[in-house]
């Protein structure tokens, strides 16, 4: 059984989707979340969809694709909590509707800022308090299966992912001295408003379903128990890892 009481957890984008499926998880283990969110009521809905299984959680309004919120922001929770545990950057923007001829370099680093830029921000500031509080702790990048298969219109979105899944890699070199691990976490299709788009189309729908083995999308639920595996403190030897939670999608 996996037991997180006492322990504090960032989660970027913790309001909605997979990163409030991973929250509940370790709400259930008995963790306390620090949820950051652009918006203000989503934050507030997912505190109380927390507080309801016995977390104590508290929101926070950050974008992380500014530095000095980010910094702020990280440091207000090891304030408000008086430790810090771990990270999961999760905060995401999805892709880009035009193609590769038509994009500009705005919208490439629109995507890029949080993406990329915004797990960056958010690693290196939780990195620093983990190393400075010297307990160790789990940091956790959420990628994609999109950083293992193209897709078109992907391009964006794709390297953003596939790059997160390098610097997890160093991050875990670097940091294991001090007993932090680090991990990326890559889902397959879900149900979230990120992916409200592809999955009310008909026919995308049914492609990814039926190159799917379990025959379906995964609901964001799901993920709780990945979640509180990637904060457990008793896996000390876990770190620089891939998992995919997918329904088989990039084995078949």
């Amino acid at each position: 059984m996996i037991d997180l009481s006492g322990k504090v957890f960032v989660v970027t984008g913790g309001n909605g989707g997979i990163g409030l499926g991973m929250a509940e998880g370790i709400a259930m283990a008995g963790g306390s979340l620090a949820i950051w969110g652009r918006k203000a009521d989503k934050n507030a809905d997912a505190v109380a969809t927390l507080e309801a299984l016995g977390a104590t959680a508290r929101a926070y309004v950050c974008d992380v694709g500014d530095e000095t919120q980010v910094v702020e922001t990280m440091q207000a929770c090891r304030d408000d909590f008086g430790r810090l545990d771990g990270c999961f950057a999760n905060a995401g923007h999805g892709g880009l509707p035009g193609g590769i001829c038509d994009v500009s370099l705005e919208d490439w680093r629109t995507v890029m800022r949080i993406n990329l830029d915004g797990a960056f921000l958010t690693l290196r500031e939780a990195a620093r308090h983990l190393v400075d509080q010297g307990e160790g702790g789990s940091l956790v990048t959420v990628s994609s299966t999109s950083s293992i298969h193209g897709a078109a219109r992907n391009y964006a979105y794709g390297t953003a992912k596939t790059a997160l899944n390098g610097f997890m890699r160093a991050l875990a070199v670097e940091l294991a001295r001090h007993r932090i691990r680090v991990n990326s976490l890559l889902p397959g299709w879900t149900i979230t408003e990120l992916a409200a788009a592809p999955y009310a189309n008909d026919r995308f729908r049914e492609v990814t379903t039926q190159r799917t083995p379990v025959r379906r999308w995964a609901e964001p639920s799901e993920f709780r128990e990945v979640g509180a595996f990637l904060a457990d403190p008793s896996q000390t030897f876990h770190t620089g890892q891939e998992i995919c939670v997918d329904g088989g999608y990039t084995v078949f």
